[in-house]
């Protein structure tokens, strides 16, 4: 046993580790390719997006179903919605405690030239900075359950748990792009973008040895069934909520679309492939 607890933790640490990758991509990206950044958040919404609706809430609700029976849809809907509506609470909590800001700027004619493109860049740095913020929070909290996920797998057989371990490392990329590409932009620090992706990467094996140490004595497929329920509705609420409208606000609006649809595909074809729906 002890051979595949090391075995599993180092496969989820491997993969816990893949999230620094895509905030590399920031540092050959200039600070004035909005196309780049249009398309990146964009296509982290469709990895997001499709992975929350065609595998997390599913698994979600079929543990909920296994434990409660046929009634067990309604718990999984209801952890769901409650998911968006705890990400909305702790969304207001850092808009309050880190400024204001709204989706749309508003052109006053009466505001000098130079003090409406210095509150435009404020205000710019400020939203790219809170994007990066609950994109950080949403997918720390899905890489918990999933890093528990990969590890429980390794210990009954790691030739199962690799293939789930390289689906899950094709979307930490591009996810880790929606955190660190905002944070990038809106400090211009390299650096800081890429702890604050490898920091939520790390969350993979940290839910592991939580799982193993704490939870595992206490989780049973209700309790699995509701987190993943809630993790999906986090995800679902910053794609729409955050993602996507900041994607359309750099670059025209069918860039952000096509590149939604291309984060699907490609998460589409690694499930697929991978079999992971």
């Amino acid at each position: 046993m002890e051979r595949e607890v090391i075995l599993s933790l180092g496969l989820t640490t491997i993969v816990g580790l893949s999230m620094g990758l895509g905030s590399l991509l920031s540092f050959f990206v200039k600070e004035t390719n909005k196309k780049f950044l249009a398309l990146s958040l964009s296509f982290s919404a469709g990895i997001m997006i499709y992975v929350s609706f065609m595998a997390i809430l599913p698994e979600g609700m079929e543990l909920i179903e296994e434990a409660m029976g046929e009634h067990g849809n309604f718990i999984a809907l209801g952890a769901f919605f409650g998911g968006m509506l705890i990400t909305a609470i702790v969304e207001k909590l850092v808009h309050k405690f880190g400024g204001h800001y709204h989706g749309h700027d508003h052109d006053n004619g009466h505001h000098h030239d130079h003090e409406h493109h210095h509150g435009h860049h404020h205000h710019e740095e400020g939203h790219l900075s809170k994007l990066g913020l609950m994109s950080a929070i949403a997918i720390a909290i899905h890489n918990l359950p999933e890093g528990l996920a990969i590890f429980t797998a390794g210990l009954k057989d790691i030739t199962v748990a690799v293939p789930i371990a390289a689906a899950v490392v094709l979307h930490n990329i591009p996810l880790s792009i929606a955190i660190s590409v905002p944070i990038y932009y809106s400090t211009g620090s390299k650096k800081k973008a890429f702890l604050y992706s490898l920091l939520v990467g790390l969350c993979q094996p940290f839910g592991a040895i939580m799982g193993y140490l704490i939870l595992s004595r206490f989780f049973n497929d209700m309790v699995f069934g509701v987190l993943f329920s809630i993790v999906a509705g986090i995800m679902i609420f910053v794609s729409l909520d955050e993602l996507l409208p900041a994607s359309q606000k750099y670059e025209d609006h069918h860039l952000s679309v096509y590149g939604a649809i291309a984060g699907m595909i490609i998460m589409a074809l690694s499930m697929v492939f991978f079999h992971q729906h």
